[in-house]
């Protein structure tokens, strides 16, 4: 991934070094899990724990000849161990050492999500909390609906995001799953328990059955998995970018002292974060895609997966990281107008409190098609003529021969759109107080 969307945290897990410093972890478990067995001399094994390191140069150098990463890294191991490099690797495939290392590193990159998602609900629910009351127009198609809270629409993504923290998990229970069953799974010159013994160590469960290699339905998911998280964040990008809009401008990305908006028009203030988010979803969306197409291989392998994985295993984590640290930050500053709020809400002369008035006429008697053709009609005057819904009500005789005219006055309250928040709440946080 290119340095401007890479965190270093997340790149280190995919460095060269750690890439080969895992490989090596590897070899070495299997070393001494043949050396429990008696197939290693013990005094080998201790040179080769006391011996054993690579060089990511040597590495490249050897790998122009050999064109094979594996056995180039192989090589260079062997020549710092000297003479009993010839135990390691015994009985092992390439994709013992690739596959074991992936889960690894794909394990090691979940757990750096993983914070990245506690921090962006920390901060989703403190803003939760602080707007739970600060009320705006819900919409429809885009159409004003009935009002809201921007607390609520905090607690939506609140709780969509813990869905997606508990998929991240699943996610990466199912890829942390080893493999050191030879050349196609069957164990020819490697027992048993050697994969066992290298994955308790590594904190992996062996795969129950593989070929030459771990089954991409595992991957696939994972990748799957961090799309759906992207997904989740291009959907309150875009819900950013469109109260943004000069035309609502209920709330809008910060705007730090220094930033220019445009190179040709001074007063621009855009939404470049969330423009910028909504991308790279695509891209994440894309890597899910290609590892869904990695699932289905030739016979017990082929290497078409290898050139894909080399991209995108690196490629997502470091994107999904960078977009997730990029997210908070931006729901942390994100400034809200709730005046603005309030006045986007009265802009359409009170039709929004057409269904309580639609409702109490059924309670009075009136069949439900008539009133909804009453209130519609009525409705549709006001929206066309800018006139206020209550007013053209108390003229209507069939709307005040059900209503008196305090009947009217309590139902255009928007108290009673909210009478349910502190359960909502209470559903997705439980009984607490935002932490300050």
């Amino acid at each position: 991934m290119i340095p401007r969307y890479s965190r270093e945290r997340m790149a280190a897990v995919w460095s060269p070094e750690n890439r080969y410093r895992t490989w090596l972890d590897i070899e070495i478990r299997a070393c001494e899990a043949m050396a429990r067995r008696g197939e290693i001399p013990a005094a080998s094994l201790r040179r080769i724990k006391a011996r054993a390191g690579f060089d990511v140069a040597r590495i490249d150098e050897i790998e122009k000849t050999t064109k094979h990463d594996v056995i180039a890294f192989l090589t260079s191991v062997t020549e710092k161990v000297g003479e009993d490099g010839r135990f390691i690797h015994m009985g092992l495939t390439s994709s013992d050492i690739l596959d074991t290392s992936l889960a690894i590193l794909l394990r090691e990159a979940a757990g750096i999500l993983i914070e990245d998602l506690d921090q962006l609900l920390e901060v989703l629910k403190k803003k939760a909390f602080a707007h739970k009351q600060t009320v705006m127009i819900g919409r429809s198609h885009g159409i004003h609906a009935e009002p809201i809270t921007f607390g609520l629409k905090m607690a939506l993504w609140h709780q969509e995001m813990q869905r997606n923290r508990e998929r991240m998990v699943r996610a990466r229970e199912t890829v942390s799953c080893g493999k050191i069953a030879g050349a196609v799974g069957t164990f020819s010159f490697v027992d048993p328990a050697v994969e066992a013994y290298v994955c308790r160590k590594l904190g992996l469960k062996p795969a129950p059955v593989s070929s030459q290699i771990v089954q991409r339905d595992r991957h696939a998911e994972f990748f799957s998995t961090l799309a759906i998280v992207a997904s989740s964040i291009d959907k309150f990008a875009q819900e950013i970018r469109l109260l943004q809009r000069t035309e609502v401008r209920e709330a809008e990305e910060y705007f730090s002292p220094g930033q220019k908006g445009s190179s040709a028009m001074p007063h621009k203030r855009n939404p470049v974060l969330s423009e910028n988010l909504s991308g790279l979803s695509r891209l994440l969306r894309a890597y899910a895609l290609a590892a869904l197409e990695n699932v289905a291989l030739w016979h017990e392998r082929d290497i078409s997966h290898s050139s894909v994985e080399r991209v995108i295993g690196p490629d997502a984590t470091i994107l999904l990281d960078f977009m997730l640290s990029r997210f908070t930050g931006m729901i942390d500053q994100l400034v809200v107008y709730p005046d603005r709020m309030r006045s986007n809400l009265e802009m359409t002369h009170g039709v929004i409190y057409s269904q309580m008035v639609l409702l109490k006429l059924i309670e009075k008697g009136m069949s439900r098609e008539a009133a909804y053709a009453v209130v519609q009609r009525n409705a549709m005057k006001s929206w066309e003529r800018g006139i206020a819904f209550q007013s053209l009500l108390r003229k209507d005789r069939e709307v005040m021969g059900c209503l008196r005219a305090e009947d009217l006055d309590r139902l255009f309250r928007v108290e009673h759109f909210l009478k349910n928040v502190d359960f909502i709440f209470d559903r997705v946080f439980g009984r607490q107080k935002s932490r300050s």
